[in-house]
């Protein structure tokens, strides 16, 4: 009888799990125009908030630290905007100049498939009638300008609520014992989500600068719009750089007349992103993440089924937060070992973990040992 209770238990609750899990996913889409500029606030705090602390102990600013982490930022931000929207307009202007190579591609490609009579460019860009796009295009970019002034309002109170989080830890986990769990889990989630920003910059820039310089070899135009576009693809996981790369041969061949162009941009920028994909990533990211492979590929499709493209840059740092929160509760832990690497979700964040301190409750673990710009627990809150 008591066995037959428990099974019952074990089904209700492994049910209640499911539907809660279908319900949270459901939520997510239907308020992704709400909650994503609010994750992106969210990231970039974490990630203006971190650069903060780096001036902090490497130079004599204290106070100042994270105002300048803000200006140095907008700054960052605003100069690739600038060179980006730059290059696109002149890129976009020399697509006339290529009209009549597109043409001669387009004539190759249709012999091939059996085209009698191939379309030109301009017999193409008619047909597809761009007038009725013009809506469409114009609501994105609205939205896009929406989202983006929604996320900067919500990094600007983030900023300016930083100090009375504090109050609100204490008063949610009045114990000590509580407080220093509470701390513990932000630490590591913090942690974890710097450490892949600082990993995906350092190796997103080896992978920029070695292909701006292949470019600039073959004399490949708008070289700077294509570098920088293969650096922010770099922050997209798995896929990201893969795209990122295949770009630019695709417009060698509309520029040149030969195609070992495009062979060489093709052989050399696939031989960079192996080379900075499979030695340098993992040497640089070791277990700080300690994520499943095929669950990064599981996040990245849906995060971006429910929230888009900002949901496949957040896809790694939300389910590194989600793992880590989930190893702290008994009846979730076995989800956070499915999603872990190495079957210790404990481990992520760069705090390795045994398999017996993996499976210790939180109010019993040993905090964490700091590293050089690492969170420090404390009895109080993070500011």
């Amino acid at each position: 009888m008591a066995e037959d209770t428990a099974a019952v238990r074990t089904a209700t609750r492994n049910s209640v799990m499911v539907l809660a899990a279908i319900a949270s996913g459901a939520a997510l889409f239907w308020l992704r125009d709400i909650l994503t500029p609010l994750a992106l606030a969210v990231f970039l705090a974490v990630m203006i908030d971190g650069f903060a602390r780096v001036l902090s102990d490497h130079t004599p600013l204290n106070r100042a630290a994270l105002p300048l982490a803000v200006v140095l930022s907008i700054a960052l931000f605003g100069g690739a905007a600038y060179i980006i929207a730059d290059n696109a307009t002149s890129f976009a202007a020399q697509l006339v100049e290529y009209q009549p190579k597109l043409n001669t591609i387009i004539a190759r490609v249709a012999g091939v498939i059996g085209v009698e009579a191939p379309p030109t460019l301009q017999q193409l860009y008619s047909s597809l009638d761009p007038s009725q796009y013009l809506g469409v295009v114009a609501k994105r970019l609205q939205s896009f300008a929406g989202d983006a002034v929604f996320v900067l309002i919500y990094l600007g109170f983030i900023l300016a609520s930083r100090r009375g989080f504090r109050r609100k830890v204490v008063g949610m986990f009045p114990t000590h014992n509580e407080r220093e769990d509470a701390v513990r889990v932000f630490g590591q989630i913090r942690d974890g989500v710097e450490r892949y920003l600082w990993v995906q910059t350092v190796t997103g820039a080896m992978i920029a600068a070695g292909s701006f310089a292949v470019m600039v070899a073959v004399g490949l135009d708008n070289s700077v719009f294509w570098t920088f576009l293969i650096f922010l693809a770099s922050y997209i996981p798995v896929v990201g750089g893969f795209i990122g790369i295949l770009l630019p041969p695709v417009f060698a061949l509309v520029q040149f007349d030969t195609w070992w162009q495009a062979v060489v941009l093709l052989v050399v920028l696939n031989l960079v992103q192996f080379v900075v994909g499979n030695v340098v990533l993992p040497r640089m990211q070791g277990d700080s993440l300690n994520i499943d492979p095929v669950v990064l590929l599981l996040s990245l499709a849906f995060w971006g089924l429910i929230w888009g493209v900002p949901g496949m840059f957040l896809s790694t740092p939300l389910t590194v937060g989600a793992m880590i929160i989930l190893a702290q509760f008994p009846a979730t832990r076995r989800i956070a070992v499915l999603l872990s690497a190495n079957g210790s979700p404990q481990a992520a964040s760069g705090n390795p973990a045994t398999a017996e301190t993996a499976s210790t409750p939180a109010s019993e673990m040993p905090a964490p040992k700091t590293q050089a710009g690492a969170f420090k627990p404390k009895s109080k809150a993070p500011t």
